[in-house]
C-alpha cells in the first residue's frame, strides 16, 4: 500500500485576525489537494499565530490565553479534513483541561473524527515559561491507510517512546515540531533518522518557519520539512525521501509505499527491528500484548 504525505514550512508572521489565520492554512490545505495529498502535516506550535492578533486593548496575547481560540481551531481543521477528504494532522494546539495548558496533536479524519495525542516530553522552555503539562499515554491511530502515530518534537528524542509506537503497529511517524536555531533543529532532524533506523518506519517530520515579533519564545524559528526513510536499498542512500529549503514557506510531497518497510523487516541489508535483544531489554511488543 502506497499513502501520500505532505508536511506544511508553516510560516509564521503577525495577522490582525482569526480568518487571515484560516486564509493561510487553506492556501496549504489546497496546495497539498492539488497534489492528490492524503496526509498533510502541519508543524507544532503553528497557531501561536494567533496570539499576534493582540487584545482589543492593543495589548499582547499570552500563552494562557490560546486555548480561547480552540474550538474556532477544531471547527476549521475538520472542515478541511471533511471537504477535502485529507487525513489532517493539524499541528499541535494548546488545550486547558482542569485548569493545566497541554501542547496537543490533532489528528482530523475526513469523516469528522478529532482525535488527540498530547505531547508526552516537554521542554524546559513550556515547564518554566508557558507552565505546560506532560500528557500521560501514547495513542496509535488506526486510519484507511495504516497504522500511525504522532510524537511532537522533543518526543521523538527519546528511543523508547517510538519503540512503543512500533510494538503498537505504526508504519509511519508524524513529527510536528519547533525549533527557534540550528541545536534544536538538528536535534530533532538527527533523531527522527535514528528512530527511523532502528523501527524501520518512515517518519514525517515539519517544523515552523518565520517570526511573531510579539510572541514570547516565537520571536525565532528555524524549520525544515523532510520525509524520513530506513537507511536500506529500496530507499534513498541518505535515507532522505523529500526535504524542503530550509527556513522557505512551502509544501513538500512523497509517496510512502509501506510494502517497503515489510520487506526490509523481513529481508533487509540489516533487520533492526527483528534482531532486538529483547533478552536484555524490554519487549515492547510483548508488554503491549500482556498489556
Amino acid at each position: 500500500m502506497k499513502i501520500r504525505v505532505s508536511a506544511v514550512q508553516y510560516h509564521l508572521h503577525t495577522i490582525r485576525s482569526f480568518e487571515e489565520f484560516a486564509m493561510q492554512c487553506e492556501h496549504y490545505i489546497k496546495t497539498a489537494q492539488e497534489f492528490g495529498t492524503e496526509f498533510v502535516l502541519f508543524p507544532e506550535f503553528f497557531t501561536t499565530q494567533l496570539l499576534s492578533i493582540g487584545s482589543e486593548q492593543g495589548t499582547s496575547l499570552t500563552i494562557n490565553e490560546l486555548p480561547g481560540f480552540t474550538d474556532q481551531y477544531k471547527t476549521l481543521f475538520s472542515n478541511f479534513a471533511k471537504d477535502t477528504k485529507m487525513h489532517i494532522i493539524g499541528g499541535t494546539h494548546v488545550i486547558n483541561k482542569d485548569g493545566r495548558l497541554y501542547n496537543v496533536a490533532h489528528l482530523f479524519y475526513p469523516d469528522g473524527r478529532v482525535e488527540e495525542q498530547a505531547k508526552l516530553h516537554i521542554t524546559p522552555t513550556e515547564v518554566h515559561e508557558w507552565n505546560m503539562s506532560p500528557g500521560e499515554g501514547l495513542r496509535v491511530f488506526n486510519t484507511d491507510k495504516g497504522r500511525i502515530a504522532i510524537l511532537t518534537c522533543y518526543d521523538i528524542e527519546f528511543p523508547e517512546i517510538v519503540r512503543m509506537a512500533k510494538a503498537k503497529g505504526a508504519d509511519v511517524i508524524f513529527c510536528p515540531s519547533c525549533t527557534d536555531d540550528r541545536h534544536g533543529f538538528h536535534r530533532v532532524r538527527y533523531t527522527s533518522h535514528a528512530r527511523a533506523i532502528e523501527n524501520q518506519v518512515y517518519v514525517v517530520v515539519t517544523g515552523t518557519i518565520g517570526s511573531l515579533p510579539t510572541v514570547d519564545f516565537m520571536r525565532a524559528n528555524f524549520g525544515q520539512a523532510a520525509v524520513i526513510t530506513p537507511n536500506d536499498i529500496p530507499f534513498p542512500p541518505k535515507g532522505i525521501m523529500v526535504e524542503g529549503e530550509l527556513n522557505d514557506d512551502m509544501i513538500v510531497t512523497a509517496d510512502l509505499d509501506l510494502s517497503l518497510l515489510y520487506e526490509v523487516r523481513e529481508r533487509g541489508s540489516v533487520t533492526t527491528w527483528r534482531d532486538r535483544r529483547t533478552d536484555l531489554y524490554v519487549d515492547w511488543e510483548k508488554e503491549n500484548i500482556e498489556g
